[in-house]
């Protein structure tokens, strides 16, 4: 037996790749929805990337309908009525509105939304 044939393989073994974990904030941000109305067992968890993948291939009841009823979060308002977020802020809006909410801007706009349209699509 040669001196290389008696060594053991020293090198380092690759190691299995840990998940990674994302705050319940995070998570809702890449999903596009608001915080505070998720259920409780989605804001009390983290959640892998994972598992953050499945909810968005297969949103199950709570997310498909959190997602078409809201409320939703300042940057889905903002998007949803054509401005930015800062508009939003300028107008005093709240944190979140829902669907039906943005619908009755969008059908009877403010002067305050037609304004700042204007300003985001000079």
């Amino acid at each position: 037996m040669t001196d290389s044939e008696s060594r053991e393989d020293r090198r380092q073994q690759p190691k299995p790749p840990k998940a990674q974990f994302l705050s319940a904030q995070t998570a809702a941000k890449k999903l596009g929805i608001y915080l505070p109305a998720a259920p409780d067992e989605f804001q009390q968890a983290q959640h892998s990337r994972d598992e953050l993948a499945e909810l968005q291939a297969n949103p199950p009841e709570w997310l498909t309908t959190l997602r078409r009823e809201g409320p939703h979060p300042r940057s889905e308002v903002s998007h949803r009525l054509g401005i930015t977020n800062s508009g939003l802020a300028r107008a005093g809006v709240s944190d979140s509105m829902t669907t039906t909410e943005i619908q009755a801007l969008l059908a009877d706009p403010p002067a305050w939304l037609l304004a700042e349209r204007r300003r985001a699509n000079p």
